[in-house]
């Protein structure tokens, strides 16, 4: 027979005592980790394969086993589990601890590779040496500190994936799409690329989506003639990045919202959602920081556009007999179509924007402005700085920085999802789609809600969805990734996801 929860409140001070079997699943897990770990100091490990395989099986069984201990027999609905109580999750000492690992990982992962054994020329030594063997038989080359990164952040997502199937295994909908990110992260995020790189080492990617704008750089010149010198299937690579970032993203957005990628397909998303699920009440919930939120992650997506176009400005020619798109016939044609689109959205949601619609006039404001000084300028520089050092300073600050050190080490103490939140440029890009014409929206029962507070509470993106609840407002925000843990949540069925007319707002 099932338990009953008679006590659902956020703030309840019980919560049960690690039993036997999930003390010794995390003392599997961990023991899996530290294997991993011992290879830091260059053990003489007799068959690296082995070692690894059990290494990383250890990690899968034993998140995959706590995870069911932990939610076996439950009722289903809110599970709360002391969220506000545990050390790790509000917070405390084991919280900061985890940042702090967690941080210094990402910092010696990005800039000190050498201390986690890999080698330029040589041979690796090692935590990069272990992974050597699985490199090889996936892509034929020896290991380097991504395929790791790469390798670690699939076991992650596939186990605490497991972990959060368990979880919410009574409501469809979250089940479907935690498959679904733990499908494209496995096959079309690392084992498609690599296997493909074993059999065609010209092409120039590491993942299959090629999606502008968050692969900042899928336009750079190394690029774009990689796909070019590769055949079909780089010409066909490069196609479909084109045909992804300016069909089907917005028909996609369109019917669905941005949740098809945000909750569904996205890595970034997938790793929030599963080994970030336990720290998503930590995001800021507060009115100054949904204003940061807007200005920080549009300003973001101003500076991708700007860039990205003085960068593929930089190697176009000025003679038009040789080729027909030509700096000048580039530069026109961003700026007609940031011309456009803006206008469009001007004239016809301006009243439903309001004020929005007049931040947006000023962003193409700014873009039109930089394309202008990008012309005038000598040595392909914009705002006076060189393209290229403008991107090198964008991967630093923003692909490396806040979406790896901060967007993720910092999970235990700004939530699962900064880096969405604040500085992708992808999620700002369909966000504003999502704001101006999709389907998506929550919708709200405001008689049924009880106002516990659970859906805002558990909305890592920093939506007050209560309000919307208590009013009875259908809920179309920008921010919203569609993840439906609000209505997994809330004991009234108070909310529900749906596709509608975007007229019905």
């Amino acid at each position: 027979m099932n338990k009953i929860e008679h006590n659902m409140s956020l703030t309840a001070g019980y919560f049960p005592v690690l039993s036997a079997k999930q003390k010794i699943s995390l003392l599997i897990g961990i023991s899996g980790l530290f294997l991993l770990l011992l290879s830091l100091f260059n053990i003489e490990i007799p068959n690296t394969m082995s070692w690894l395989t059990v290494s990383l099986l250890m990690l899968i069984f034993g998140i995959s086993w706590h995870g069911y201990e932990s939610y076996k027999g439950l009722p289903e609905g809110i599970k709360n589990n002391g969220v506000w109580f545990r050390s790790l999750t509000n917070k405390g000492v084991l919280g900061w601890i985890t940042a702090v690992f967690l941080t210094l990982f990402y910092i010696v992962l990005y800039f000190y590779p050498q201390y986690l054994g890999f080698q330029e020329s040589g041979d690796n030594t090692g935590l990069i040496a272990l992974f050597d063997p699985l490199s090889k038989l996936l892509n034929g080359n020896p290991a380097s500190q991504w395929f790791v990164y790469g390798t670690l952040y699939t076991i992650a997502i596939f186990s605490f994936g497991i972990k959060f199937i368990f979880k919410y295994r009574h409501n469809r909908y979250e089940v479907i799409r935690t498959i679904s990110v733990m499908f494209f992260q496995t096959a079309f995020a690392f084992l498609i690329p690599e296997i493909m790189a074993r059999l065609n080492n010209t092409l120039p990617y590491t993942d299959l989506k090629n999606l502008w704008p968050l692969v900042y750089y899928n336009f750079d010149q190394y690029r774009v003639e990689g796909y070019l010198n590769s055949g079909t299937i780089g010409f066909a690579l490069l196609i479909f990045g084109l045909v992804a970032t300016f069909i089907i993203t917005p028909v996609l957005t369109y019917k669905y919202g941005k949740r098809w990628y945000c909750s569904w397909v996205c890595g970034c998303g997938g790793l929030a959602e599963t080994a970030g699920d336990p720290f998503r009440h930590l995001s800021n919930k507060k009115l100054s920081a949904w204003k940061l939120e807007r200005w920080l992650i549009h300003a973001v997506l101003v500076f991708v556009v700007l860039m990205t176009t003085a960068v593929v400005y930089s190697y176009l020619g000025e003679d038009s007999s040789k080729y027909w798109l030509t700096k000048d016939t580039f530069l026109i044609g961003v700026a007609l179509f940031i011309t456009i689109v803006f206008a469009l959205i001007f004239i016809f949601k301006r009243n439903e924007l309001k004020k929005d619609a007049r931040y947006g006039a000023i962003g193409a404001f700014v873009i039109i402005v930089g394309l202008l000084l990008l012309h005038f300028s000598t040595g392909n520089t914009l705002f006076f700085i060189p393209a290229e050092t403008l991107k090198k300073a964008y991967g630093f600050l923003i692909g490396a920085i806040f979406s790896g050190v901060i967007g993720v080490g910092f999970y235990p103490l700004l939530g699962s999802r900064a880096w969405c939140r604040f500085g992708c440029p992808m999620a700002a890009m369909m966000g504003i789609q999502q704001r101006l014409f999709s389907k998506f929206r929550i919708t709200t029962n405001g008689g049924q809600c009880i106002s516990c507070g659970n859906c805002s509470t558990y909305c890592e993106m920093g939506i007050d969805v209560r309000a919307y609840a208590q009013k009875g407002q259908n809920i179309v925000r920008a921010g919203c990734v569609g993840c439906g843990i609000c209505s997994a949540v809330c004991p009234r069925g108070v909310l529900k996801l749906e596709n509608g007319s975007w007229k019905n707002v």
